[in-house]
C-alpha cells in the first residue's frame, strides 16, 4: 500500500542548494506555502557541511577588488565552457548572499578589523573566499536551517531514498521513495519541484564525497527524460588526504601551504609560475600527475602514490586559528600532526561540473521542475570550477529557484497523476528487488569505482574510456543478476544500496560517453591523445538523454556576451 502525502512545494535534497531555496519560498509566501524537504539523510547529514575553505564574493571594491575581475577568473577558470551570461549574474548576487547570511547569524571569521575575512583560492586574483574557519558549509547550513525555523509550513521527510521522479501530461506530478524508518512506499506529490540532491563523485572509488552522495537526483531525472548537460567535466581536487580521500581543503595552499614531490620541490613552478600552487584546480592536479608519473612522487603500497602539502612553515597559531579542522582530521585519521609533518596527498574526485539542464533561473525543460547547486548545470563552472564558487553558487541559485517557485506557485495546480504511472514506478522497485541470480551489489560497485579510478582520471585516452565504457556496461548486465538479499522492510540499506548502484551506473555511462565523444583537452577533461584544446568543433556543451540503448548526445552552444576564448597561462 502507498502512502500518499501532498505539498505545495517538493524539495529533493536539504544541502546549501535545498535549504536556501526553502528558507526563500518561506519568506516570500510565509503560510501560502506548504513545504516538503526531502532528504536521504538526516537534514543536517547532507554533504555540504563538507564544504570547508569559503565562498567567493567581491566584498573589497575599494581595495582592488571588482566584480568584473570575478568574472574574469570565472571565465578563464572554466576554460571558456562556461555561459558568461550566468557568470555575471553569479558575481553580481553572491556578495548581497553572503551579506545575507552575516545578518542571519553566520559566525563568519573577521580579520582584525572586525571586517568579514577572505582568504586566497586558487584561480582567483583577488584574496575573495569568505571563510568560517576551515568549516564554512558547515557554518552555513546551520545559519540556513536555524532561519528556516522562523518558519512553520514545511515538513521534513529525512531517510527517505526516492527511486522514481513521475511525469504526468509532460509536467511534474510526484516522487516515489521508500522511507527507511518504516519501509514504507510514499508517494509525495507537488505542483512544483527542486531538485538539489548534489553530485556523483562516488562513482569514484578515492573520492572526497560522503559515500550517500550516489547521484541520484541527476539520475532519476535523467531516466525521466531530463538531459544530462557537461557530465564529462568532473573535477579532481589536488589535495585528498592519503589512503582515504578525505578533503584537505584548498584553503590549506590559500593560507600559505606548500607543495612539494618526493625531491622537497615546490614543483608548482614548472607548470603555472605566476600562480604556484594557487593555480586553478585542473592545472594543479595535472602537475601533481605529471610529477607522480615521472617518479618524483612517494610509493604507496596500494598504488596510491602521493605528494606532500607542507604547511609546517605555517606555524601552530595559524594552523590552529584557520585551519582547525584540518589538523583535527589529519591526527585522527593518519596520526600526523600538520604542524610538525607535512600531509600525503593526491589528485581526488571532488567535484560534478556537469548536472540537470537548466536555464539561467534553474528551470529545467519541463515545466515545474527547476535545478539547482551541484545536482544542476547551469553552466558556471563550465570545464573547471573555482574553488569557492560552488557554495556561492548554491546560495545564489538556492535563492533564484525559491524566488522563482514562489512567483510561480500562485497559478500552477497539481497535475493529475493515474495509478499506471504510479504503479509503473512502483514495479522499478519491485523488480530490483526481486532480482535472483548469483552477482553481489558490493563487488559491482567497488568494480564500478575501480574502473573509473582507473580509467577514467586526471588523464584520459581513447583506449582507456572505451574500455570503461564496455566494463560498465558489462557491469549493467551483470547487475541484472545481483539479488537483495535482505528481505526486511525497516531500513533495507541492501535495496537502498541496489537502488544506488543503478542510479551510478547510469551516471557512468553518461560521464564515459561525453568523454569518449569530445576529442580534446578542456578544463578537468584532459585527454593525452587530444591535448589541445579545440574551440573550432568542441565549443559547445555536451547533452545526454536517456535511451535504451545508452545515452544519446546531442550540442549546444556555450553563451559568449563579453570575452572571447583566448590560450589560458596562469
Amino acid at each position: 500500500m502507498v502512502e500518499r502525502i501532498r505539498h505545495d512545494v517538493l524539495i529533493l535534497g536539504a544541502g546549501l542548494a535545498g535549504l536556501r531555496a526553502a528558507v526563500e519560498i518561506s519568506r516570500r509566501l510565509g503560510e501560502r506555502a506548504d513545504i516538503g524537504i526531502v532528504s536521504k539523510v538526516q537534514l543536517m547529514r547532507a554533504h555540504s557541511v563538507c564544504a570547508e575553505g569559503g565562498t567567493a564574493a567581491v566584498l573589497r571594491e575599494e581595495e582592488g577588488d571588482a566584480i568584473d575581475l570575478h568574472a574574469w577568473d570565472t571565465v578563464k577558470g572554466s576554460d571558456f565552457l562556461a555561459d558568461q551570461d550566468v557568470v555575471w549574474r553569479f558575481v553580481k548576487t553572491i556578495p548581497k548572499e553572503i551579506l545575507q547570511l552575516d545578518h542571519w547569524g553566520i559566525p563568519w571569521t573577521r580579520d582584525e578589523r572586525g571586517r568579514i575575512a577572505q582568504r586566497p583560492f586558487g584561480g582567483h586574483s583577488y584574496p575573495r573566499a569568505t571563510l568560517a574557519a576551515d568549516k564554512t558549509g558547515f557554518f552555513e547550513m546551520a545559519t540556513l536551517y536555524d532561519t528556516l525555523q522562523k518558519y512553520n509550513r514545511f515538513a521534513r521527510y529525512d531517510e527517505l531514498f526516492v527511486s522514481d521522479l513521475l511525469i504526468e501530461d509532460g509536467r511534474f506530478a510526484g516522487l516515489l521513495g521508500i522511507h527507511g524508518p518504516s519501509g514504507q512506499t510514499v508517494l509525495l506529490e507537488g505542483k512544483a519541484l527542486l531538485i538539489a540532491t548534489g553530485g556523483g563523485g562516488t562513482l569514484y572509488g578515492f573520492t572526497t564525497y560522503s559515500q550517500t552522495v550516489t547521484g541520484d537526483g541527476m539520475a532519476i531525472a535523467y531516466r525521466a527524460g531530463l538531459p544530462l548537460e557537461d557530465m564529462e567535466f568532473l573535477q579532481f581536487h589536488p589535495t585528498g588526504l592519503v589512503p582515504n580521500g578525505i578533503l584537505m581543503t584548498e584553503a590549506c595552499r590559500g593560507e600559505g601551504g606548500y607543495l612539494r614531490n618526493a625531491k622537497g620541490e615546490r614543483f608548482m613552478g614548472r607548470y603555472a609560475p605566476s600562480k604556484m600552487e594557487l593555480a586553478p584546480r585542473d592545472m594543479v592536479s595535472r602537475a601533481e600527475m605529471t610529477e607522480i608519473l615521472e617518479g618524483r612522487g612517494f610509493s604507496h603500497p596500494e598504488g596510491l602514490d602521493y605528494l606532500h602539502l607542507d604547511l609546517t612553515h605555517l606555524g601552530a597559531e595559524r594552523i590552529n586559528t584557520r585551519l582547525p579542522l584540518i589538523r583535527e582530521v589529519c591526527i585522527k585519521f593518519i596520526g600526523v600532526d600538520p604542524i610538525e609533518k607535512p600531509i600525503p596527498i593526491r589528485p581526488v574526485a571532488h567535484y560534478s561540473m556537469g548536472g540537470v539542464e537548466c536555464d539561467i533561473n534553474g528551470r529545467t525543460r519541463v515545466p515545474n521542475i527547476w535545478v539547482a547547486g551541484e545536482a544542476s548545470c547551469v553552466s558556471l563552472h563550465g570545464a573547471n570550477r573555482l574553488g569557492s564558487n560552488s557554495t556561492g553558487e548554491c546560495l545564489v541559485w538556492g535563492g533564484i529557484t525559491g524566488a522563482e517557485i514562489a512567483a510561480a506557485l500562485p497559478s500552477l495546480s497539481p497535475a493529475s497523476l493515474s495509478d499506471a504511472r504510479v504503479g509503473q514506478a512502483e514495479r522499478h522497485v519491485q523488480e530490483i528487488a526481486a532480482r535472483e541470480g548469483d552477482e553481489d551489489i558490493y563487488a559491482l560497485r567497488h568494480r564500478l569505482r575501480a574502473t573509473m579510478d582507473k580509467r577514467v582520471g586526471v588523464y584520459r585516452k581513447r583506449e582507456d574510456l572505451a574500455q570503461a565504457l564496455s566494463e560498465i556496461r558489462d557491469i549493467r548486465a551483470r547487475s541484472k543478476k545481483a539479488p537483495v538479499r535482505d528481505r526486511s522492510k525497516v531500513y533495507n540499506s541492501n535495496l537502498w544500496n541496489a537502488l544506488e548502484l543503478e542510479n551510478l551506473i547510469d551516471l557512468a555511462e553518461v560521464t564515459v560517453a561525453g568523454a569518449l565523444a569530445r576529442e580534446e583537452s578542456r578544463g578537468a577533461h584532459a585527454r593525452t591523445d587530444f591535448a589541445k584544446r579545440d574551440d573550432e568543433h568542441w565549443l559547445k556543451h555536451t547533452l545526454a538523454f536517456h535511451d535504451n540503448d545508452g545515452p544519446r548526445l546531442e550540442y549546444k552552444p556555450v553563451t559568449i556576451n563579453t570575452w572571447k576564448p583566448v590560450e589560458r597561462k596562469y
